[in-house]
C-alpha cells in the first residue's frame, strides 16, 4: 500500500532497459495526472530513489545491471522505502519467476507483452486501494491493432489441412520366391569323419555394455531438450520483436492523436 498524501500527485520510477517501453509509459501515464521517471538501468533508478521518495517502482525483471529482484529486495529492506509498492514485469511467468516475486516481497507480477492501461489499473489499485477505478481505453484503432498482434502472437496459426492429412499407404512387401538349390553331392567319408579345426568357430557377438547404453540415452534426452529450448527462445523472440513493432505503432498513434 502506498503512503500517498490525500490530493499529491504520484511519481512512478519505470525501470526497462527498452527505449520504446519507456516512451509508451511516459506517454500512457500523462493522461493520468501521474509522474513518471523512466529510468533504463537499476543503478541510476536507485541512486534517483535515495533522492525523491516514489509512490510505486515499476522495474523489469531481466536488465544489464541489477536485476527486478534486486531491485525490489533492496526497496523492500529500505528503513525509509520499505512499504513502496513494488511491481515486477516478466516476459516468462511460472513457478519459479512468481517464487522468486514472492520471496523478495513483490506487490505485483505482471507478463510481458501487456497493454499499457491494464498496468495503469493495477497502478492506480495500488496508489488507491479501496476506490473505484475506472479505466480509459486507449484510441480504438490503436487498441485493436494490439490485441490483434498480442493474439497472434500468443496462439500460433493452425496447420493447413492438406498437411495434417496422413500419407498414402505403400504397397505391402511381398518377397520373391525362393529358387530351387539342387541336392549337394555327398562327401566321402573320410572327410565326413574328420573334426573341423578350431578356428573356424564363430566368433562370440560383442554385445553394448550397460553404461554405454545409459550414456546414449541420456545424450539422446539432452538433445531433444534442447532442441525445445530453442524452439522456445525462438518462439518468444518473434513475439518480441512483434510486440515491440507494435508498441512502436501504438507511440505513433498517440502522438498523433494529440
Amino acid at each position: 500500500m502506498s503512503d500517498l498524501a490525500q490530493g499529491a500527485t504520484p511519481t512512478i520510477y519505470f525501470i526497462d532497459d527498452s527505449a520504446t517501453m519507456r516512451e509508451v509509459i511516459k506517454i500512457a501515464f500523462r493522461r493520468e495526472n501521474i509522474n513518471v521517471v523512466a529510468c533504463n538501468d537499476a543503478a541510476s533508478a536507485l541512486a534517483m530513489i535515495e533522492q525523491e521518495r516514489p509512490s510505486i517502482v515499476i522495474t523489469d525483471v531481466i536488465m544489464p545491471d541489477k536485476d527486478g529482484y534486486e531491485v525490489c529486495q533492496y526497496i523492500k529492506q529500505h528503513p525509509v522505502l520499505g512499504k513502496t509498492p513494488v511491481i515486477l514485469m516478466s516476459g516468462v511467468v511460472n513457478r519459479a519467476v512468481a517464487e522468486k516475486a514472492f520471496a523478495v516481497k513483490a506487490d505485483e507480477l505482471i507478463r510481458k507483452p501487456f497493454q499499457p492501461q491494464d498496468l495503469i489499473t493495477r497502478v492506480k489499485h495500488l496508489l488507491y486501494p479501496g476506490a473505484p477505478v475506472q479505466a480509459v481505453p486507449p484510441p480504438e484503432a490503436a487498441s485493436a491493432a494490439l490485441s490483434s498482434i498480442f493474439a497472434s502472437a500468443s496462439h500460433p496459426a493452425p496447420r493447413p489441412a492438406s498437411a495434417m492429412r496422413p500419407a498414402p499407404a505403400q504397397p505391402a512387401y511381398v518377397p520373391p520366391a525362393p529358387r530351387p538349390v539342387a541336392a549337394p553331392m555327398a562327401a566321402p567319408a573320410a572327410a565326413a569323419a574328420a573334426p573341423a579345426p578350431a578356428h573356424v568357430a564363430p566368433p562370440m557377438p560383442v554385445r553394448p555394455t550397460a553404461t554405454a547404453t545409459m550414456d546414449a540415452a541420456k545424450l539422446k534426452n539432452e538433445i531433444m531438450r534442447l532442441e525445445s529450448l530453442v524452439k522456445k527462445l525462438q518462439s518468444e523472440l518473434t513475439a518480441e520483436r512483434e510486440y515491440s513493432r507494435a508498441l512502436e505503432a501504438h507511440v505513433k498513434t498517440l502522438q498523433a492523436s494529440e
